[in-house]
C-alpha cells in the first residue's frame, strides 16, 4: 500500500472513532430510530480508499461484491444495481425479453402480488404493461398465503412477484410449487429479508429471480444500491443487458474483445462486423452501481451474520416484553420460518379503547420513531386508482393495516436500554387507556 494512502486510511479510522456520539442514552431525549445504517471505521476507510483510487464507476469492487454476495445468497449470478427499486424493475423486465421466446411476458399478462406492501414491488408490473392481481395478507405475519395465490391464478396469469414482509418469509416453498405447477415465473422481493430462512433454506433461493436493497434502512447498506440474483444463466444474461444500456456485449467497461470476435457479429439489420460493444439487443437502462458503493458493500458483507443475529435478538426482546399487552396484535413468524427481521409490526385492534394514531403520537413524543407498514392498501393510493388491475377476494386485512398498523425498529444499533424504554412506553400508554 502506498505510504501516503496508508496514513490517510489510518487517520480516517481515528477520525471515525473521534466522530462517534459518546453521549449516553437519555430516555425521551435520545432519538430511537426505526431503522438506519450501522457503520464502523472499516466502512469509512473503505469509502475513502475507493475515492483515493478514483474508482468512480463500476469496477473491481463491484465484481468482487457480486461474486461474494452471490455465493453468500446461494446463487450463481448477482448483478449490482443503483437501488432495490431498480433491481425490481430489472427482475420484472427480464421476463419480457424476446430471448425467452414464447415464454416471454406480453402486455396484458397478469402478475399476482399483494395489496399491502411497498410500491416498487408493484410498479415494475405496471411499467411493463402487465396487470397486477392484488390479494390480501394475514394480520400478524403480514404475508399472503399459498391458498390466496392459488385462488388468484387465472387464464392470463404468467408470474408471481411478492415481497417477504418486514423480513418475515411468506409461504415461499408452497408458492414456488404453485408457480412450477402452473408454469409461472416467481420473483422474490427479498429486500427486507436478507438472511431469513424458510424450511431451513434461505429466502431468495426459491424463485427464478430475487432482489435485494442496500438502502441505509436495510440489512446491508451501500448508501443506495440493490442487487438482482439468479442461478439461471440465461436470465442473468438478460438482466445484465437490461442493466447495461440494453447492449448485447458482455465485456465489462474497460474490457475489449473478451469474446475474441468483437468485429465478427451480425445482428438485426446491422452490417456484418458491426462493433459488438455497440449492438443493443434490449431496450435497456443504465442502472449500474459504482465501485465506491461496492467498496462499502464489501465491508458491510463481512458483518451480515452479526447484523442478522442482532435483528433477531432485538425482535425477540420486543416480542417477549410486549406479550400480553391488551388490544395489540403482535407479529408472528410464519410457521417453519426463521426471519431476519426488518421491523417489529404492531396492529392496534380496531375495537381498542385507543387509536393507532394516539399510540404513535405518544411514542413519537418520546423520540421513539415509528413507520407505517409502507403503503398499506396500495389500491387506495392515487397512483394506482385507474390503473388496470384485478382484485381476488376482499382486502379486509390490507385495509386494517392501512388504518391500524405501524412498526418500530429492531436494527442492530438499538440497545437493550432503548428497547426496554420502548416496551415501557407502550405499556404506559396502554395502561393509561385501559
Amino acid at each position: 500500500m502506498n505510504v501516503h494512502k496508508g496514513l490517510i486510511l489510518d487517520e480516517t479510522a481515528k477520525f471515525h472513532q473521534d466522530a462517534q456520539d459518546q453521549r449516553p442514552f437519555v430516555p425521551g431525549t435520545t432519538e430511537i430510530w426505526p431503522a438506519g445504517a450501522v457503520l464502523d471505521e472499516r466502512d469509512r476507510a473503505a469509502l475513502v480508499e475507493a475515492a483515493l483510487e478514483m474508482r468512480i464507476a463500476a469496477g473491481p469492487s463491484s465484481r468482487r461484491f457480486e461474486s461474494r454476495f452471490a455465493r453468500k445468497m446461494g446463487h450463481r449470478k448477482a448483478h449490482l444495481a443503483n437501488s432495490g427499486s431498480s433491481a425490481n424493475l430489472l427482475a420484472m423486465t427480464a421476463f419480457t425479453s424476446h430471448l425467452l421466446e414464447d415464454r416471454a411476458l406480453k402486455r396484458g399478462d397478469e402478475v399476482i402480488t399483494v395489496a399491502a406492501g411497498f410500491p416498487t414491488t408493484v410498479n415494475p408490473i405496471i411499467q411493463n404493461g402487465l396487470v397486477p392481481v392484488f390479494i390480501d395478507v394475514e394480520l400478524g405475519t403480514y404475508n399472503t398465503t399459498a391458498e390466496r395465490v392459488a385462488q388468484a391464478i387465472g387464464p392470463k396469469t404468467r408470474a408471481i412477484m411478492i415481497a417477504h414482509a418486514l423480513g418475515n418469509p411468506f409461504e415461499v416453498a408452497e408458492i414456488a410449487q404453485l408457480a412450477q405447477d402452473h408454469d409461472l415465473y416467481l420473483i422474490e422481493d427479498n429486500c427486507d429479508a436478507v438472511g431469513s430462512t424458510y424450511d431451513g433454506q434461505l429466502t431468495g433461493t426459491f424463485g427464478d429471480i430475487t432482489t435485494v436493497s442496500f438502502y441505509p434502512a436495510h440489512h446491508l447498506t451501500m448508501g443506495e444500491g440493490g442487487c438482482v440474483l439468479t442461478s439461471n444463466l440465461a436470465l442473468a444474461r438478460i438482466i445484465e443487458s437490461l442493466r447495461d444500456w440494453g447492449r448485447d456485449c458482455w465485456c465489462e467497461p474497460g474490457e475489449t474483445n473478451k469474446c475474441l470476435k468483437r468485429f465478427k457479429y451480425q445482428m438485426g439489420t446491422l452490417p456484418e462486423g458491426y462493433d459488438h460493444k455497440y449492438i443493443f439487443s434490449h431496450v435497456g437502462y443504465n442502472l449500474k452501481a459504482t465501485d465506491i458503493q461496492a467498496a462499502l458493500g464489501l465491508t458491510q458483507l463481512d458483518k451480515l451474520d452479526d447484523f442478522c443475529d442482532a435483528r433477531r435478538r432485538n425482535w425477540r426482546r420486543l416480542r417477549d416484553g410486549l406479550d400480553g399487552v391488551p388490544h395489540l396484535i403482535l407479529p408472528e413468524a410464519t410457521p417453519r420460518s426463521d426471519p431476519s427481521w426488518f421491523g417489529f409490526a404492531i396492529t392496534v385492534d380496531p375495537d381498542a379503547p385507543y387509536s393507532r394514531a394516539a399510540l404513535v403520537d405518544f411514542l413519537e413524543d418520546r423520540k421513539i420513531g415509528t413507520r407505517r407498514l409502507f403503503a398499506g392498501n396500495l389500491t387506495r393510493h392515487p397512483a394506482y386508482i385507474g390503473q388496470p388491475h384485478r382484485i381476488v377476494g376482499d382486502l379486509t386485512n390490507s385495509d386494517i393495516i392501512t388504518d391500524q398498523t405501524f412498526w418500530i425498529g429492531v436494527y442492530p444499533a438499538l440497545t437493550d436500554e432503548m428497547l426496554d424504554y420502548v416496551i415501557a412506553s407502550v405499556k404506559e400508554f396502554v395502561g393509561g387507556h385501559a
